[in-house]
């Protein structure tokens, strides 16, 4: 066998083995957005219906609270960016990263002091190569996230936003995180959680199964609508990133699988690829060798005839 044929079938075996490889976790990934999908589904009306109730208190009382009042000069935002821990998702991790660069832009043109927050290594690396500040971060939990994750999470980001800016507190806070449309589709998204919007609020709502104009009765608040609402925000957050991370480890799944099945089918292509130029390397050596013997015959028929 020639080299140049050797040279090819070595590279069959490497391409054939990353093609193994990639298909595994093509199905690996097909299997946990079954999972993952059902986790939203399932998070979504809590989220939707305690925002309800958070709009309810908002708007049905006249009670001032920092977390749903305005601030008339906000000058720090704290922003909650949500990545992935691996990699092999395609433009995932990098689509998220530049949305949260875009909001940042915005926020500092605003003359606001972005305070970052991230969740997933691949943000994290991001920050870190670049030698940019974080204020906390999160990994570990991308793939497969829970409420107590979510807990644990929003925890600083809750405490950030009640403490004064004199302080360390910050006026605002956005939430970064990839939305899982479709299969096919995911879209890095930015919310602002806090202070409370009460038409983006009036719009989850709505999603909830309320139509316009009848989520916003009048209510009497036992003990006060600022107690209830010391209880609910807190719930509101974590619920709101809890549906954040699950939609975004969904994303994530989504974006290995359609990144895996396309190295799949590259794999496949080269494969077929070598494979022609392997048997048109091996189809010239057999040329070549019989074309030697041929020659060889002929020159020892005639020299054979020359001794005669």
């Amino acid at each position: 066998m020639g080299a140049q044929v050797r040279v090819y079938k070595r590279r069959i075996k490497s391409v054939t083995a990353t093609k193994k490889i990639t298909k595994a976790m093509e199905m690996i990934s097909a299997s946990r957005i079954v999972k993952a999908q059902r986790q939203v589904d399932a998070s979504t009306p809590y989220a939707n219906e305690l925002t309800r109730a958070v709009t309810a208190v908002a708007t049905g009382s006249n009670t001032r609270h920092p977390l749903t009042t305005e601030v008339e000069r906000p000058t720090r935002a704290a922003v909650l960016l949500i990545t992935s821990d691996r990699g092999l998702a395609g433009g995932y991790s990098s689509n998220a990263i530049k949305a949260a660069e875009r909001l940042t832009e915005r926020l500092t043109a605003e003359g606001k002091e972005v305070l970052p927050y991230i969740v997933g290594r691949k943000g994290v690396a991001y920050y870190s190569f670049r030698d940019r500040a974080v204020t906390q971060s999160w990994t570990g939990f991308t793939d497969n996230p829970t409420y107590a994750d979510a807990k644990t999470v929003a925890g600083p980001l809750i405490e950030a936003v009640t403490t004064d800016t004199a302080e360390g507190g910050v006026d605002e806070l956005h939430i970064i995180f990839t939305e899982f449309v479709s299969m096919m589709t995911q879209t890095p998204v930015d919310v602002r959680l806090l202070p409370l919007s009460i038409d983006e609020a009036t719009e989850h709502a709505e999603k909830a199964g309320a139509g316009k104009g009848q989520i916003l009765p009048l209510f009497d608040f036992e003990p006060s609508a600022e107690e209830v609402l010391d209880a609910l925000l807190p719930r509101y957050v974590e619920s709101r990133i809890y549906n954040a991370l699950l939609q975004s480890a969904a994303s994530k799944h989504a974006a290995t699988r359609r990144a895996m099945k396309s190295a799949t089918d590259n794999a496949e292509e080269l494969i077929k690829s070598l494979t022609r130029l392997a048997n048109a390397a091996r189809q010239a050596d057999i040329t070549q060798e019989i074309s030697e013997i041929v020659g060889g015959a002929s020159a020892l028929a005639d020299a054979t005839a020359g001794s005669d």
